[in-house]
């Protein structure tokens, strides 16, 4: 079986929260929202290496929450950068071995299982996948002066984990930064790489705001 590296984003501040914390310590169903983003790659696989990607600031404060919530899944801590970019270089750094890496947001607590196996099985195939949701809403362009109407159908809402085998981001990520690059697919794709789209889940929001909290925890009481 192909081994599979978790590299776990959270760099996320409270400000559009409102809060001082943290907005991936945020408590969610009783617990912290990254605790609950690294169960679920832990259940899906619990042989999958976990590493977590945490600005050295947060470091004591979330080792006191692990001792809090008695939370003792094995994950290794690595320090956080200046943009994503570098926050992802610096997890990849602990990948030596080839496999499949899942990148995903420390904010996205309700990825499904079959959302992971959906991008593990693409990316063994294609060399990467990204899971994604058709936009619903009217679209509209803007070019400062006017407004025009767009076809929704040709657009996705970018959802992650981005997955990849290990080669193929390990390589793209040896480019210099760019600030065109919006995700990890924008950094593959500058290498050259066509990237798989893959279907996600609806519930697989990313909490960035007191509502999406409140959307969270409406999501987690009908899953149970």
């Amino acid at each position: 079986m192909m081994k599979k590296f978790v590299i776990i984003v959270a760099g996320g501040s409270g400000s559009r929260m409102g809060t001082e914390i943290p907005k991936q310590f945020l408590e969610l169903a009783g617990k912290p929202v990254l605790m609950l983003t690294i169960q679920i790659f832990c259940d899906y696989d619990p042989d999958c290496e976990l590493i977590l990607v945490l600005p050295e600031k947060h470091w004591e404060f979330w080792s006191g929450l692990c001792l809090k919530h008695s939370f003792s899944i094995v994950h290794q801590v690595v320090s956080g950068g200046k943009t994503r970019f570098d926050s992802v270089r610096n997890g990849l750094k602990l990948i030596q071995d080839e496999g499949i890496v899942f990148i995903h947001d420390g904010v996205r607590p309700l990825v499904s299982s079959e959302t992971l196996q959906r991008c593990f099985e693409t990316a063994i195939k294609n060399g990467n996948a990204i899971p994604v949701l058709p936009v619903t809403e009217s679209l509209r362009k803007s070019d400062g002066k006017q407004t025009i109407s767009v076809d929704r159908s040709l657009y996705f809402n970018v959802q992650t984990p981005q997955t990849f085998r290990s080669e193929q981001i390990l390589e793209a990520f040896r480019q210099n930064y760019d600030p065109a690059f919006t995700d990890d697919a924008s950094v593959v794709e500058k290498a050259g790489y066509s990237i798989a789209l893959v279907d996600g889940n609806p519930e697989n929001i990313k909490i960035t705001s007191p509502t999406d909290l409140i959307i969270a925890e409406a999501f987690l009481r009908n899953k149970h």
